[in-house]
């Protein structure tokens, strides 16, 4: 004999309704998820309290559902905003709260494109509870044990099965209910990788800005908090507070950062801005699985860029420590997305990165033209997976990098640069030079001259000024119609 299965409790939310005005919309889907979280928070902390509740308790994401019925050619030189043929295109929403600006500027440009309303209702997918309490502070989680029944068997928890990525890896071309996506990720995705970047960075996501720098070296962590000190004590730098782990946000340039008694895996800053166009630092720290894992979880807030500027090998005897690198192709041997984005997928330069970081390069040095090659190279940068390769037999790889033109080699470019390919997130690196492997000069302490100290402290101001000058952008030129695929999300 099985236990019967309880009744199913739900909250009272408003019916599917559509909106021609996209501020409208996003109020709706922000009325809907408060709705929901607050019903399943209250629940859960009664539950917490009293015991096993008589019924099942659920709550259903926010969805925002599009139907065509025409081949509306919208203009060819965007590669956002509109759906390429008839159909139900649908996608969940979480957080709208975070995420208002973005989905105000997508839905507007449905709308605009299409000539018709979308409709804003609740979705057919349940909501965790671990999501829904994870940003209410007036919920008191109880440790694992306490509870006296199964979480599950009362709420929904995380299903791993349905969080995934086959959307942007081009392996779902439609949803459960026969809608066609509508945007890169579904709302429980973005649930999870919000959660992950909480516990990484020891940030809330509501702090990270538009343009995203990585690095893998401490020091450009000291330099970032150095200039942002400064930007906040310029009235006319646009910049309006700085955030340390632990989100500690200052925005007196000499209220100090209190050093976290364990710092996450990951530490992040930010240099605010009000519209959210700010910089966001991340210390990824070695390798490319840390690569990976920053990228995968920062991917779901739309960031307008990303960059990696960090330390490289120099491959070639012309190259100098503290050399500068700007990639523009890259040599894959990280293996951490093989099974995501096959090795033959080729990651191409994006000419608007190249121009900011080129002329970011020039503007910090004061060096152009022909004098610029005295301390930069562009080339192939190799990605590897194996921090001491020299240790091994030498001929394979360095036939291999030979052979592929490459003149720097890191543990981290070709991941970011292959994530953002695949996230559809503009991507560039620049390096700079700190060992040469091949020719005897290896990372050791004291081989740095004061030309590599200099070029270091310039490394991260050229990568600052790189974003700012994408900021200035139209947004519809940066994300390139070249990361777009042939079924595309009308969404970024």
């Amino acid at each position: 004999m099985t236990d019967a299965p309880l009744p199913l409790l739900v909250p009272d939310v408003p019916a599917p309704e559509s909106f021609t005005d996209p501020a409208e919309a996003v109020r709706r889907l922000e009325e809907i998820y408060a709705l929901s979280t607050r019903f399943l928070s209250g629940h859960f902390s009664a539950a917490a309290a009293s015991g096993r509740p008589a019924s099942r308790v659920r709550a259903y994401y926010p969805e925002i559902r599009l139907t065509t019925t025409s081949f509306t050619r919208a203009d060819s030189r965007l590669s956002f905003g509109h759906v390429a043929e008839p159909g139900t295109y649908s996608t969940t929403v979480t957080r709208p709260d975070l995420f208002r600006n973005y989905l105000i500027q997508q839905i507007g440009l449905l709308m605009q494109n299409h000539g018709v309303p979308v409709e804003i209702g609740v979705s057919a997918t349940p909501m965790p509870v671990h999501f829904a309490v994870a940003n209410d502070p007036s919920v008191a989680v109880p440790q694992d044990g306490v509870l006296s029944f199964p979480l599950r068997d009362v709420f929904d928890v995380p299903d791993l099965a349905t969080t995934n990525d086959d959307i942007v890896n081009g392996s779902r071309l439609s949803h459960p209910d026969g809608s066609l996506p509508l945007a890169p990720f579904t709302a429980q995705r973005v649930d999870y990788s919000l959660a992950r970047l909480t516990h990484y960075t020891a940030t809330n996501p509501r702090h990270f800005q538009n343009h995203v720098l990585f690095t893998n070296y401490q020091f450009y962590v000291d330099e970032f908090e150095a200039i942002g000190r400064a930007a906040l004590a310029d009235p006319n730098s646009g910049y309006s507070a700085f955030v340390g782990p632990g989100d500690q946000e200052i925005t007196d340039p000499e209220t100090p950062l209190v050093l976290l008694p364990r710092l996450p895996q990951m530490p992040t800053y930010h240099l605010k801005r009000p519209d959210g166009q700010g910089i966001t630092l991340v210390n990824i720290g070695v390798g490319p699985s840390n690569a990976k894992t920053a990228t995968d979880h920062i991917a779901v807030l739309r960031p307008h860029a990303w960059l990696m500027v960090g330390h490289c090998a120099g491959l070639r005897n012309s190259q100098s420590l503290g050399d500068f690198v700007l990639a523009h192709a890259y040599l894959r041997e990280d293996h951490v997305l093989d099974d995501d984005l096959p090795v033959w997928v080729p990651i191409p330069a994006l000419a608007e990165i190249q121009i900011a970081l080129e002329d970011a390069v020039e503007e910090v040095t004061q060096l152009q033209g022909y004098e610029l090659k005295r301390i930069m190279r562009t080339g192939t940068v190799a990605t590897i997976d194996n921090r001491n390769w020299e240790l091994r037999d030498q001929s394979g790889p360095v036939q291999r990098l030979s052979q592929s033109r490459a003149v720097a080699l890191d543990m981290e470019s070709a991941t970011i640069a292959a994530n953002g390919f695949r996230f559809r997130v503009p991507y560039g690196t620049l390096l700079c030079v700190s060992d040469k492997p091949l020719h005897g000069e290896l990372k050791l302490p004291g081989m740095a001259s004061d030309f590599y100290r200099t070029q270091v402290a310039r490394h991260l101001r050229i990568g600052i000024r790189a974003m700012e000058m994408l900021r200035e952008t139209p947004i519809e030129r940066i994300h390139s119609r070249k990361l777009r695929s042939f079924e595309e999300t009308a969404f970024l």
